[in-house]
């Protein structure tokens, strides 16, 4: 059995994001464990979390919110790695390497909003 969000080229992107995250985060200095690396973990988790549970609501407007939030979790998620890079936790090199599948996350994303908000 599968559910219809798994199908989701958006879900499955959302969730090869979230690993990646997880071996970036595991560069993280130990005292990050609980601040930065955690926050941000939980920022990825949100995203494909939300994709799963807004597709999952029976109307186009409760999937747009949880898309919205999503998209939120997101940019929560890019804006962290660049605070990782600032504070020499990740490198340049590790961020160019997540940042297409960032794009294609929030490119796919967008486009999965507007074809719920069409049905609003």
């Amino acid at each position: 059995m599968i559910y219809h969000f798994e199908r989701l080229e958006v879900f499955k992107q959302a969730r090869q994001l979230v690993k990646e995250i997880y071996k970036l985060s595991m560069k993280f200095p130990s005292e990050e464990r609980f601040a930065l690396c955690s926050q941000l973990r939980r920022a990825a988790i949100s995203i494909p979390s939300n994709i799963a549970e807004g597709v999952g609501r029976l109307s186009p407007k409760e999937t747009t919110h949880f898309l919205e939030i999503s998209y939120g979790s997101l940019m929560e998620t890019y804006c962290q790695l660049q605070i990782a890079l600032d504070l020499m936790y990740i490198t340049e090199e590790d961020l160019n390497q997540v940042k297409p599948m960032i794009f294609a996350t929030s490119r796919m994303l967008n486009g999965l909003h507007k074809s719920f908000l069409s049905k609003q």
